[in-house]
């Protein structure tokens, strides 16, 4: 049997200087005994794709609000997306695995339902703000279980890479680093092959110049970004893109955001006003009946504000289940 001992063994063996290695992880929250097989790290994805709240991200909408079809990206996809491209990267830099797929799979755990549109309405919502990386965070350390105790307790590490996996702030990992561009690789190009496929916009649409630097298909500019990502952080810590393609990248963003993401044939005028009508009834029913909340969560109304609570009990919702509710609520 290969013991956690041996794993830790052959990471100081195998994996590059500036990997992090399991076996000097700053550690969790609350003291745990060690596993006799697996690594801190290994843990914790574990333990983030066992959640609930992992598998809620099925039925959460990625960018197409009630796409008619079967191959529109998901929350849930756009994760595992993101993990596969965080780990070839951080195969070909010899740097930790481990830790990378557990910070992918456990970054977008805070997303509401809805999407980013969900996403601004209970940004304005919620008095004090609503992130979902910060709620993402708030997922692993408070709202999630681990046994019999809230919160997932996972190491500082990956709860690091979670929290900055967007933003300005660069996470102190590498591992940590390779997720924070590769959610932006996977989304940007996922989300233009879903709006090929939904024909608001064409292959020949998109700018050349990019199309030129990065590749004229999705498989080609995926392997143009891993490719250059890995051959520009070789023998470093921090994990880069070179210029040109990052520029490339970011033209693309952009030209996705006032192309599709605002286009209305992705989120119609009817769509946007009734994920703020859904939403919104649901702020204002929850806060009229705080007992309901109360209900949820009595351990933590304690050291919850009610604002807080309902916000937590929404963003944690599905689109199917935010529906549903607010049908009963209206009835």
């Amino acid at each position: 049997m290969i013991k956690r001992e041996d794993v830790e063994k052959r990471e100081y063996m195998y994996l590059s200087p500036y990997a992090t290695k399991a076996a000097e992880s700053r550690g969790r929250v609350r003291p745990e005994d060690k596993c006799e097989i697996r690594t801190d790290f290994q843990r914790d994805r574990d333990r983030i794709i066992h959640s609930k709240a992992f598998r809620r991200l099925m039925h959460k909408t990625q960018v197409f609000l009630a796409p008619e079809g079967d191959h529109y990206r998901t929350r849930l996809t756009h994760t595992i997306e993101v993990s596969q491209i965080a780990r070839t990267i951080a195969r070909g830099l010899s740097l930790n695995e481990d830790l990378t797929e557990a910070i992918a799979m456990g970054h977008d755990l805070g997303h509401t339902p809805f999407g980013h549109s969900g996403e601004q309405v209970l940004n304005r919502l919620y008095s004090k703000g609503f992130r979902h990386n910060v709620q993402s965070l708030r997922v692993v350390d408070v709202l999630e279980f681990h046994g019999p105790e809230r919160g997932m307790n996972l190491t500082a590490e990956v709860r690091d890479g979670i929290l900055n996996h967007t933003g300005s702030v660069m996470p102190f990992t590498p591992e940590g680093q390779i997720v924070k561009t590769s959610d932006r690789i996977a989304y940007i190009n996922h989300d233009i092959d879903d709006a090929i496929r939904s024909g608001v916009i064409t292959e020949a649409d998109l700018p050349a110049e990019c199309v030129k630097v990065l590749g004229n298909s999705h498989k080609k500019r995926i392997d143009t970004l891993v490719r250059d990502m890995i051959s520009n952080s070789e023998d470093s810590a921090i994990i880069r893109l070179s210029d040109e393609k990052l520029g490339a990248m970011n033209e693309l963003r952009s030209y996705m955001f006032e192309n599709v993401y605002h286009n209305e044939r992705v989120k119609t005028v009817e769509e946007v006003v009734r994920v703020e009508t859904v939403i919104g009834t649901l702020f204002d029913y929850y806060k009229g009946n705080p007992e309901l909340i109360m209900r949820a969560y009595p351990d933590l109304a304690a050291d919850s504000d009610l604002e807080e609570l309902v916000k937590d009990e929404i963003a944690g919702m599905t689109d199917r289940y935010a529906e549903n509710t607010y049908e009963d609520i209206v009835k």
